[in-house]
């Protein structure tokens, strides 16, 4: 009997409003790699081997969106940088969890739809 389990995300869809607006928050103010873009309404980015994909909703007025965690080595000098790119974060790097081998630490923000997006790092 084979026994199924999903283990790899090949893509993460937001739904956005505009995707030329959200292409230069993604591309310009996070540093994002673009990938390409395709038409009607669609952009790719690379998110170290996982696919963004933004794209504008199929009914009008639906959005679905997930929280993105963006798992980072240093905390505080990712916000520092993406601040200085215009980013306004919900709230300051702020520790969550104290786990055995580590500390939690997030930072929130969100894009020009108001998707939730998020900082995470697992300091020692």
């Amino acid at each position: 009997m084979t026994t199924l389990g999903l283990t790899r995300i090949g893509q993460i869809a937001i739904t956005v409003k505009d995707v030329e607006r959200s292409v230069a928050f993604y591309r310009d103010s996070l540093g994002m790699k673009l990938l390409f873009q395709a038409p009607p309404n669609l952009a790719f980015f690379d998110c170290d081997g996982i696919r963004l994909m933004l794209s504008p909703s199929e009914e009008k007025g639906e959005a679905f969106s997930s929280i993105i965690y963006f798992k980072v080595d240093d905390i505080a000098k990712m916000h520092a940088a993406l601040s200085s790119q215009g980013v306004v974060f919900d709230r300051e790097p702020h520790m969550l969890a104290k786990m055995p081998d580590h500390d939690l630490w997030m930072a929130f923000f969100r894009d020009p739809d108001r998707n939730l997006l998020a900082l995470m790092s697992e300091v020692r």
